[in-house]
């Protein structure tokens, strides 16, 4: 079975007297240690898709099942426990709180667990090694470059260890350079520590640092070229041919 099974989700929304579909009968698996990115316009759906999948929102029909619990069906109470313990977030303007240092800005996330002030410390410790970043511990976000507050953001991400971490722009406002190595350093950890990621992007050459490509399109999701060199025809995504 896939870490994370998406079987025909719908999500609509109403603007006046329009109603939107940005997702509309969506299928689609990810197995354990993919790294998968999105792509669409403007409004298809990307970042509510992102959030149906964190918990944040639930859809209006169909299942999102990670890892074997079904959490559309969850109470907030319980969606919120779960998303502490195994979801991680990376959002594209960082959502650091100022007026904490880099490792308080990644223990936070521990607080929501029952864990000692020892393990707290030997997690964030691992989490800024992973991201090169053991000399900016004591630093506030203020004090840091673009770059640097989001590999702080990265290591809140991954500091509790989650199955699933998602990605909204995490390059968005970043220098082409800086975004080269952010991606550089999300391909690495998703190697390294096996962790599932899905990444929103609107960028074409970001996406393609993914092992699998979707872009949402009219309420579809469809899986595109898989290749840096080579282009592709490409083809909707449904529930028999996803996995």
């Amino acid at each position: 079975m896939a870490l994370i099974e998406i079987s025909n989700v719908t999500k609509s929304y109403s603007k006046g007297e329009e109603t939107i579909t940005p997702l509309d009968d969506v299928s689609f698996s990810i197995e354990q240690g993919e790294f998968i990115s999105l792509m669409g316009a403007s409004g298809t759906g990307k970042s509510t898709l992102l959030n149906l999948v964190a918990s944040i929102d639930k859809p209006d029909s169909g299942t999102i099942n990670i890892d074997g619990t079904e959490i559309t069906h969850l109470s907030r109470s319980k969606q919120a426990e779960w998303r502490a313990a195994n979801l991680g977030y990376i959002f594209q303007t960082h959502n650091l709180i100022p007026v904490l240092t880099s490792y308080e800005n990644i223990e936070l996330p521990l607080l929501l667990l029952s864990m000692s002030a020892a393990e707290r410390r030997k997690r964030v410790e691992i989490a800024l090694k992973a991201v090169d970043l053991l000399d900016r511990a004591d630093h506030y976000p203020r004090q840091m470059s673009g770059g640097q507050e989001q590999r702080v953001g990265i290591a809140r991400a991954i500091v509790a260890h989650p199955k699933v971490v998602v990605a909204d722009e995490p390059t968005g406002d970043l220098d082409p350079e800086t975004s080269d190595q952010i991606l550089e350093l999300l391909q690495q950890l998703n190697k390294q520590l096996n962790v599932t990621l899905l990444m929103v992007t609107h960028d074409a050459e970001a996406a393609l640092t993914a092992e699998r490509q979707f872009r949402l399109d009219h309420g579809k999701l469809i899986e595109t070229t898989q290749s840096l060199e080579t282009t592709q025809p490409t083809s909707p995504v449904s529930t028999s041919q996803a996995t």
